[in-house]
């Protein structure tokens, strides 16, 4: 199938994935669908845990089934379109189905942008104020913290597939990446798209600025306050209570920020090894960080290790 310059309105889009380069397919294919099926396993049992074990009916535990959830429906979001994608060169998608998966795959970025501020406030409180902290941190309060952050990710989606889908696509139907990617998909507007860009200026202050901001100042003063507590085996095992967040949320925006801060290098490279370049970091970073958080909360969190392996054992000897 040929790129169409169509003077009728776009019905549809051809997605090129890796069909510029085909020796590469069946080795991503294989590796994204491992990958996958450890994000599924691995938040899958952090979820079970979280839900069945008493000992994790806290706050914490409480946001990381939800940071497992939310990994589980970003990927899903996108990954099984890359699969067949990998299978099926220059695939075709509908319109519709085009604007659901961009509006999922915008909604989860941006919950988890958000969720993790709400994390990072509940190490704040717990360490900080430990004594306030069954108050502050009541169901009451956490429950609607998480449902805040759904539904903010959710209304900011909403405005941003809406301003995409009622503009005029035209032209060029080809979209240079293997999902409907939100940026990917205005460059084939053929109109006026600067309100487009400044609500997306707005949006990455609101849900990446923001929310590190929020977290850096949380870590100064969690930091702070650790380093007063006079034992060396207080210090250790306050540090540890939010260890695991800390290492998520640097792998998290430490990714998200060298995706886009990336030099263009196009002179060194050539053009073609760099459009390959700029696939790869965005796929590798929606696969990697959801696969990385189970591991990391499950290596580096005494409580969950012990809930994994006890949920091992009734399953191994059920009573």
């Amino acid at each position: 199938m040929e790129k169409a310059n169509w003077t009728s309105p776009v019905v549809g889009f051809i997605l090129l994935g890796l069909s510029a380069h085909p020796k590469l397919e069946k080795t991503f294919f294989v590796l994204i669908l491992l990958v996958y099926l450890v994000i599924l396993l691995g938040n899958g049992v952090l979820i079970l845990v979280t839900i069945l074990d008493s000992r994790l009916h806290t706050p914490m535990y409480f946001f990381l089934g939800n940071l497992s959830f939310l990994d589980i429906c970003y990927t899903t979001s996108s990954v099984p379109l890359i699969l067949d994608s990998f299978l099926t060169p220059r695939k075709a998608i509908p319109f519709s189905a085009c604007a659901v998966q961009m509006f999922l795959s915008f909604a989860m970025a941006g919950t988890e942008c958000v969720l993790l501020s709400m994390m990072a406030f509940d190490r704040y409180v717990a360490i900080c104020n430990p004594l306030r902290y069954p108050v502050v941190m009541s169901k009451a309060a956490f429950v609607p913290m998480a449902a805040s952050s759904w539904a903010i990710g959710g209304a900011a989606s909403m405005v941003h597939t809406s301003l995409t889908i009622r503009l005029p696509f035209c032209g060029d139907n080809v979209i240079n990446h293997f999902t409907c990617e939100i940026l990917a998909v205005l460059k084939l507007a053929c109109a006026d798209i600067s309100t487009n860009v400044i609500s997306m200026g707005v949006t990455n202050v609101i849900f990446l600025g923001v929310p590190v901001l929020f977290i850096s100042v949380s870590y100064v003063l969690i930091i702070a306050t650790i380093l007063r507590i006079p034992s060396a085996e207080g210090r250790k095992k306050a540090f540890s209570t939010c260890s695991a967040h800390l290492t998520v949320v640097v792998i998290f925006y430490g990714t998200l920020f060298f995706m886009y801060a990336k030099p263009k290098a196009k002179d060194l490279l050539g053009a073609d090894k760099e459009d390959l370049s700029d696939k790869l970091i965005p796929l590798f970073y929606g696969v990697v960080t959801p696969m990385l958080n189970p591991i990391i909360y499950s290596l580096r969190n005494k409580d969950v290790k012990a809930a994994v392996r006890n949920l091992v054992s009734w399953k191994r000897f059920p009573q």
